[in-house]
């Protein structure tokens, strides 16, 4: 070994005692060196700033006595090569604490992983990054890697030093950005930031990015995190990972959990949750996000930390809880992600070391200027990899099934929500932005191929091809689109009193025409029972009995139409005031007779609706459906066909008009029999009770040659058909 003289700059002892050193791994632990006569010889230094005494304790119980040497460092020389040590201090008036040294510690982070964070590229970003309990070289502590690229010095701050940092600065990595230090003897469950020197020579606290656990808002130290967890929930990943979404049911529970009943966490919401969506017959639970964020307010959608679940509901493994409990139950679980945008508060990623880090530089394209926020540099790829290698752990770590990614739409347009001479056009003139698109594709073939059978779901608003086509084909790769179309024009139609509708059914087919581009999924969200929108079934026209008889008309044609179903939480029950995240939905409405029959009828209709494969199993194959409607047709009345792979059909007719429509002529697709499997207007529902005897059937008519009917339609209905398979001359 060519080992040499171990000499230590003046500025360098005073930037080390500071704790402003970006190497002070080189002043600082066990340096071998040569001596004159060729021995090796180990030079041991610690910064003990006011203590009496210093040793060296080897593993053998032999000390080594440090001298102090200046600046509050302390130092001796053994004979030999490093060997592991700790290091014993006396302080005046106090007995003699034995602790480890940080600093005679390699680097936690390998030149592989330095690499692959380079590149954006590593899967497994937090083994490496945020804070990690390690057993190393016989010492169990805590590795702390942080990326400030802008940073001249970052520290280790918590309660174990007096949240003081002097004494645990990190060494920086060199060209990589990264910051490294393992401080033994720390445990889970200890607070934690990070405190950088910027580059103007300002100290500033920052919350850890890559933190997998925080503190309860407002409060906003970093935890360091440990998982005991054992998942139960094998049955369910492997059935996971052998479907595919597309071709499965699909009707979403949307909850925001802070406000589905008051006071309940993690683990308390489980069963309550479970009881009421079994009950409900839904497939999925999509929570609006649960990664950390400082305001209640934003409803989790301006997200401080990625890798954290808020502390509001209890724990990371108190997550890990609810969803292996639902999964047990057979539900799925859907989790809202916000890459698109964060807050600008000061402890969290904005300007992370002093500059622009996780947000463009140029406001153009690193503000929005109706929320408030910041902007990802999309083509940055220790960005990318950040969010990329985010999307891979709430997969892994926490075994969702699918993500709901916020806002694509803003990600994709340069211009979105700007005005001329507000944004800067792409390195060819046009509006897309270019990273971002770029970064979609790779988040979404990257997930898919890790974690089979998840699902990725775009909430974007605008005509952009190719959302849900494959990224091999230049599309964004996308599981599922959510319809915005046809939640706005349904919306708009069904707020119209029946007298009217009549002039305006293009507002309720005009989807058609497009249903079939993409796979998707039509939602009535959050955002439309908030902000003056009113509740869904505030929306409808009339008095309460017409309300409701709008809303059960309206769901069954939603749970009919191609594309997967999300409807949020209340309105299965016909909640009455429009949401507030401020305070629980009014259960107490299921003590009222009509409401109770509402939430039956979505019960009902959610297990008719996974029974019937037409309705789900090729949604975006527009050789299985027809419209259905000649002759002397009814503008009022929408009528289609689904059809599974396997002969199975289902016609969905709907009559949104204010009064009955009896003897009506239906040409059907095939004669036989077609059983009435959903009837929105039945008894059991609050309905009329008014309909076709539990079947209706279709003969052949002379005059056309088609198989006709005539069928009874209820005023402000919709009724469900399924071909029975069976000739007319069987039934007779």
């Amino acid at each position: 070994m060519n080992y040499i003289e171990d000499v230590v700059a003046s500025h360098d002892w005073e930037a080390v005692a500071a704790g402003a050193h970006h190497a002070p791994h080189d002043v600082l632990g066990a340096h071998p060196m040569k001596d004159a006569t060729g021995r090796t010889r180990t030079t041991i230094r610690v910064r003990r700033p006011l203590a009496e005494r210093v040793d060296a304790v080897f593993s053998d119980d032999t000390r080594l006595t440090l001298v102090h040497a200046e600046h509050g460092i302390w130092e001796g020389q053994h004979d030999g090569s490093p060997v592991p040590y700790r290091i014993a201090t006396v302080y005046e008036g106090q007995d003699e604490q034995v602790a480890g040294d940080p600093y005679r510690h390699l680097p936690t982070v390998g030149d592989l992983d330095l690499h692959l964070i380079a590149e954006g590229r590593h899967e497994r970003l937090w083994e490496v990054l945020g804070a990690n309990v390690h057993l190393l070289d016989g010492e169990i502590g805590v590795s702390f890697a942080v990326w400030a690229p802008n940073a001249r010095a970052v520290r280790v701050v918590g309660e174990h030093n007096g949240w003081s940092g002097e004494g645990h600065s990190m060494r920086s990595m060199g060209v990589s950005g990264l910051w490294e230090l393992f401080i033994p003897d720390l445990s889970p469950g200890a607070l934690y930031k990070y405190e950088i020197l910027t580059r103007d020579g300002r100290w500033i606290l920052k919350a850890d990015p890559m933190a997998r656990r925080t503190q309860v808002p407002p409060l906003t130290a970093s935890v360091v995190p440990f998982s005991a967890y054992s998942w139960q929930d094998g049955a369910w990943m492997t059935r996971r990972a052998a479907t595919h979404a597309v071709a499965q049911p699909m009707s979403i529970y949307e909850v925001h959990l802070g406000s589905w009943r008051n006071g309940l966490g993690y683990r308390e919401i489980a069963d309550p949750l479970i009881d009421h969506v079994l009950e409900t017959g839904f497939t999925h639970v999509e929570f609006m996000p649960l990664a950390e964020h400082p305001f209640g307010g934003s409803w989790g959608y301006q997200v401080s930390g990625y890798y954290a679940p808020t502390a509001r509901f209890g724990t990371p493994d108190d997550l890990r809880y609810l969803v292996d409990r639902l999964h047990q139950a057979g539900i799925g679980v859907i989790l809202d992600w916000v890459p698109g945008h964060f807050p600008k508060d000061d402890f969290a990623l904005a300007r992370f070391d002093g500059l622009s880090v996780y947000e463009h530089p140029d406001p153009r394209r690193g503000e929005h200027q109706d929320w408030g926020t910041l902007i990802f540099d999309y083509g940055r790829p220790e960005v990318r990899g950040f969010l990329v290698a985010n999307a891979l752990y709430w997969f892994d770590q926490f075994h969702i099934d699918g993500l709901r990614v916020d806002a694509v739409a803003s990600m994709l347009y340069l211009d979105y929500s700007r005005q001329d001479g507000e944004w800067e056009p792409n390195i060819h003139g046009g509006r897309e932005n270019l990273e971002a698109i770029r970064f979609l594709q790779e988040v979404n073939a990257t997930a898919y191929r890790a974690h089979p059978g998840i699902v990725m779901i775009a909430e974007e608003s605008t005509s952009f091809p190719g959302v849900t086509g494959p990224t091999d084909h230049a599309g964004l790769g996308f599981g599922f689109k959510w319809n915005m179309g046809w939640m706005n024009d349904s919306l708009q139609y069904i707020a119209r009193d029946p007298m009217y509708r009549a002039h305006h059914e293009g507002e309720m087919t005009f989807s058609f025409v497009y249903a079939f581009g993409e796979n998707y999924l039509l939602p009535i969200s959050h955002d439309e029972v908030v902000h003056g929108k009113g509740s869904l079934l505030s929306k409808m026209p009339g008095d309460h009995a017409h309300k409701l008889a709008n809303v059960r008309a309206y769901l069954a044609y939603m749970w009919g139409h191609p594309g997967k179903n999300l409807l949020f939480m209340g309105q299965e029950f016909g909640q009455l005031a429009e949401w507030s995240e401020s305070r629980q939905l009014d259960w107490w409405l299921l003590d009222q007779p009509s409401h109770a029959q509402l939430q039956h009828f979505v019960a009902e209709m959610n297990g008719a609706y996974r029974a019937s494969a037409p309705l789900w199993e090729r949604d975006g194959d527009s050789t299985r459906f027809r419209r259905l409607g000649a002759p002397s047709w009814d503008p009022n009345v929408i009528a289609f066909e689904r059809r599974d792979e396997h002969g199975g059909r289902i016609v969905v007719i709907s009559n949104f008009a204010g009064v009955e429509r009896a003897g009506l002529p239906l040409h059907l697709p095939v004669q036989g029999v077609w059983d009435e499997i959903l009837n929105t207007d039945a008894v059991e529902f609050g309905g009329s009770g008014i309909g076709n005897y539990g079947r209706v059937a279709a003969h052949v008519d002379g005059e056309h040659g088609t198989p006709t009917t005539k069928i009874t339609l209820p005023a402000l209905s919709t009724i469900w058909l399924r071909y029975r398979a069976e000739r007319l001359e069987q039934q007779r």
